[in-house]
């Protein structure tokens, strides 16, 4: 895996990345907190597809449930150690670097709802699937993380075949 120096356009999309996606996050925690705490949910296709209020004291998608101050050590660390990798180490190219921001800024904003809330807002509910209730962080950490291992998977493949090549003598 090649190496290299960031640039100062990569930085500034980076931390554009992790702005945008927490204040997307928190503006739509905001508005689901006004609207939809008092009405619980509204459809916006019937049994498909909804807007529902969920107070989540879990992790993601409401796994292990008052287990706050774990994962507010585990979340902080976590967000710590990829943002000091996104920041200070070469990246091997810019879409491991949009992976890992799209991860730090949904971890920071389900961070900042266990900080002053106790617990995560959750809204977006796919019923037709019967899927856990989630948020903006959420998608940005799923997005995140299939990037990552995509590309992982990408330069695992790409490893092996170089070896297979050079070990046929190409």
């Amino acid at each position: 895996m090649n190496t290299r120096k960031k640039t100062i356009i990569e930085y500034t999309v980076y931390t554009s990345i992790i702005v945008f996606g927490v204040i997307l996050d928190q503006l739509t925690k905001w508005l689901a907190v006004k609207f939809l705490d008092p009405i619980s949910t509204f459809p916006i296709i019937k049994d498909v597809f909804h807007f529902t209020f969920l107070k989540n004291r879990g992790a993601a998608f409401g796994m292990l449930s008052d287990r706050r101050w774990v994962f507010m050590t585990v979340s902080t660390v976590a967000i710590l150690a990829l943002a000091i990798f996104l920041y200070m180490r070469k990246s091997p190219n810019i879409w491991y670097a949009i992976s890992i921001s799209a991860i730090v800024s949904g971890g920071i904003g389900n961070m900042i709802d266990r900080i002053a809330l106790g617990y995560v807002v959750d809204f977006i509910d796919v019923r037709l699937i019967d899927f856990a209730i989630f948020n903006i962080a959420d998608c940005f950490v799923t997005v995140g993380a299939i990037g990552l291992i995509t590309l992982l998977v990408i330069d695992m493949i790409a490893d092996i075949k170089k070896a297979r090549d050079k070990k046929a003598g190409k």
